[in-house]
């Protein structure tokens, strides 16, 4: 019998690559996503989409209201998104979304007697967030199994990040090579209600260098 994971999918480059190796390994996907109060809501449509076509077992989005704290440009509108990249961690990083994430997608891998969970962070291309580093994911796995039911039982689980160390080309590459369809995905960190992305943000620009750099027409859809 296959094995169950979660998968963490918000609807971009990197989640869509991450379910889809996932797949390719064999598990039986259970991805989900968070409508956690993001500006750029198009990601929603584009992760249940992207979910349908990689062959997920299932789609599930959970309602957490992290626009109520704000401080972030993605959850507080008063918070301009940056056009240029800069020095230290930039105001899109969201206080504590990875821990939350995680602590969720646990939460229902120990419902669904599933070992595995695919987060899609990455420590190369990438815009400084503290909660990518392989630190915090090596440190989170530690207290899934100390946390937990099934690790206090000896039922390890292992967080996968596969893409921890890849360049944004790399991660192009062995999604193409899985058949994933970036058309579906939409990166952008100022996304219209269309899913077309802005070309300015640091999501855009790692996303377009990528595709540049691993030889492929990037295939996004930019507002005019």
């Amino acid at each position: 019998m296959a094995n169950h994971a979660v998968v963490l999918l918000s609807g971009g480059l990197d989640s869509a690559t991450v379910l889809a190796m996932a797949r390719h390994q064999g598990y039986r996907c259970h991805a989900l996503n968070f409508d956690y109060g993001q500006r750029h809501r198009a990601e929603l449509t584009a992760a249940s989409e992207v979910a349908r076509v990689l062959g997920a077992d299932e789609y599930q989005v959970m309602r957490i209201n992290l626009d109520a704290f704000g401080g972030s440009a993605l959850t507080d509108r008063s918070i301009a998104v940056p056009e240029q990249g800069g020095a230290g961690i930039p105001v899109t990083y969201v206080p504590a979304r990875n821990t939350v994430f995680l602590s969720l997608a646990l939460a229902w891998a120990e419902v669904l007697a599933a070992r595995d969970i695919f987060i899609g962070v990455n420590a190369v291309d990438y815009s400084g967030y503290p909660d990518c580093r392989p630190a915090y994911i090596e440190q989170f796995e530690k207290l899934a199994n100390l946390a937990t039911r099934a690790g206090v039982e000896g039922k390890y689980f292992t967080i996968h990040a596969p893409l921890m160390q890849m360049s944004k080309a790399q991660i192009v590459q062995a999604g193409v090579a899985l058949g994933v369809d970036y058309t579906l995905t939409v990166s952008c960190y100022n996304a219209d209600d269309q899913g077309r992305a802005c070309g300015r943000c640091d999501s855009c620009r790692y996303r377009r260098q990528g595709f540049e750099e691993a030889h492929f027409a990037d295939p996004t859809r930019y507002q005019p």
